[in-house]
């Protein structure tokens, strides 16, 4: 058995009915041009389709990653840990769908909405993997989602661009969770030379040395946001109250209005996507000087203004942004878990000029990155356990969301996808990567973002009865994209 870290363990104690804690991603495919007509690939699109998931469900080994489940026993006091599962059942798993005709987008992405919605089952594995075919255009989609506990976003575009070759005659192309032919298991532990008495996980006394570690310069005044529980969190790592604000001050939550975002969910999703050209992006960021997330950032703000002026629902301060940041090294190897630190980004969405707009969450984004600059990664991966904390009690706590001031109103992460293109898989042109995250209480709007071809491709994921209207952000985007680009 393996250890459960302390982030991971977060994402599992946190999961409820209305909550699913798995990411996900949809992956649209173009089918390989002689489909139906050559004797490369002589089936039908159906038949074609098919073929692939018989031959997904026969793989001779799976990644350990992808076969390990979840146990809390009460011979271990409660502690999280993983073990092998060594009857794993692909065909569970893995899951042949058909959209209804005419087989549009709409009717793709509410099939991704009701299957982002369901909880993954804990006596198995926490993943699956839906081919669905009959998407129009002679195309078909895979839709995959993974406990966050298992994976973070980073490491799932990793191993997903494993399996997706430039070589279109190429068609032997694993799955994500399968391991392909010579190929070892990649490590298990996300914090190299750490936690070597739990099973390569941080354990407490390395978490606590950490924040002992945390450079003076970080203090700041976030900490009567936690209150008791602050204090009692320092105590137990025997700690002064100024280095518990010292950490704090990093993620500077509680910041943030209250929104319509900002209230309790339900159970069931709703998705929506689009892709941007990255040119356009790289234009505005050529002219502001800004770096292309802040461009990225100032795109979703205006959205969001827009969107929420829509609803007469724009508060007078500005909106922050929860922004996950990558701390996982080159050397980290594509482990499991989640290597993750946090920023609060200023929106700005109480300013109407998109030039204003942009500089003040530049300036924002840049005060945040001084300071978690100068973390090790340990005490990152604390910051980022803190960053989601701090939406744990209105997350878990009954009729609390909504009735206390949010840590931050939303989260908008961005990961860097693969930069070769164009990619295949089993001779199918990748056209659309999209990314489905978590909502939850209190929380009820995400947006992820991820790059491929020379494109942005948004996934927005909300709460379907909190969050009206969802697909109108979409047009929002565009409008917002389009004032960024006025600017002189």
């Amino acid at each position: 058995m393996t250890a459960v870290g302390p982030l991971d363990a977060m994402f599992l104690g946190g999961e409820s009915r209305e909550q699913p804690m798995h990411v996900g991603g949809l992956m649209l495919f173009e089918l390989p041009e002689g489909a139906g007509r050559d004797h490369v690939f002589p089936e039908s699109s159906r038949d074609f389709v098919s073929r692939l998931y018989h031959e997904l469900v026969a793989a001779p080994e799976v990644n350990p990653l992808f076969a390990r489940r979840v146990r809390n026993r009460a011979v271990d006091l409660g502690y999280w840990s993983w073990e092998q599962d060594d009857a794993i059942d692909l065909e569970y798993h893995v899951r042949l769908s058909a959209l209804p005709r005419p087989g549009r987008y709409r009717e793709l992405f509410e099939l991704t909405s009701r299957l982002h919605g369901t909880l993954l089952d804990r006596h198995r594995p926490l993943w699956e993997m839906h081919l669905i075919e009959g998407v129009e255009g002679r195309r078909f989609a895979i839709y995959s989602k993974i406990h966050h506990a298992m994976l973070d976003g980073v490491t799932a575009l990793r191993l997903m661009q494993q399996t997706l070759t430039t070589d279109p005659t190429k068609t032997s192309m694993p799955a994500t969770y399968a391991l392909p032919d010579g190929q070892t298991p990649p490590p298990t532990n996300p914090f190299p030379g750490a936690g070597r008495a739990a099973g390569g996980v941080p354990t407490p006394a390395e978490l606590f040395a950490a924040v002992a570690r945390v450079p003076g310069r970080t203090f700041g005044s976030a900490a009567h946001a936690v209150g008791g529980a602050g204090r009692l969190l320092a105590d137990l790592a025997g700690l002064p109250p100024a280095g518990l604000r010292s950490l704090l001050y990093s993620t500077m939550p509680f910041q943030a209005p209250r929104t319509v975002f900002n209230q309790g969910v339900t159970g069931a999703r709703r998705f929506a996507a689009e892709s941007w050209p990255l040119e356009r992006l790289e234009k505005v960021r050529a002219i502001t000087g800004a770096t292309l997330n802040d461009v990225l950032l100032a795109m979703c703000s205006g959205a969001l203004r827009n969107y929420l002026l829509d609803l007469n629902a724009l508060p007078g301060k500005a909106l922050t942004a929860m922004v996950p940041v990558n701390i996982r090294t080159a050397d980290s190897g594509p482990g499991g878990g989640n290597s993750l630190g946090t920023l609060i980004a200023d929106l700005a969405t109480d300013q109407h000029d998109p030039e204003k707009r942009i500089r003040r969450i530049m300036a924002s984004t840049a005060q945040a990155k001084s300071v978690l600059s100068e973390l090790t990664p340990l005490q990152n991966l604390i910051v980022g356990a803190l960053g989601f904390a701090v939406a744990g009690p209105g997350a878990v706590l009954p009729g609390v969301a909504g009735r206390t001031p949010p840590p931050y109103n939303l989260v908008i992460s961005n990961v860097p996808g693969p930069t070769e293109s164009p990619l295949y898989w089993n001779g199918s042109r990748l056209l659309g990567l999209y990314p489905a995250s978590i909502v939850m209480n209190g929380q009820a709007l995400n947006i992820s973002v991820t790059s491929y071809a020379h494109q942005l491709h948004f996934g927005l994921i909300g709460c379907r009865r909190t969050v009206p209207h969802l697909q109108r952000l979409l047009a929002h985007l565009e409008t917002s994209l389009t004032e960024l680009e006025s600017i002189h």
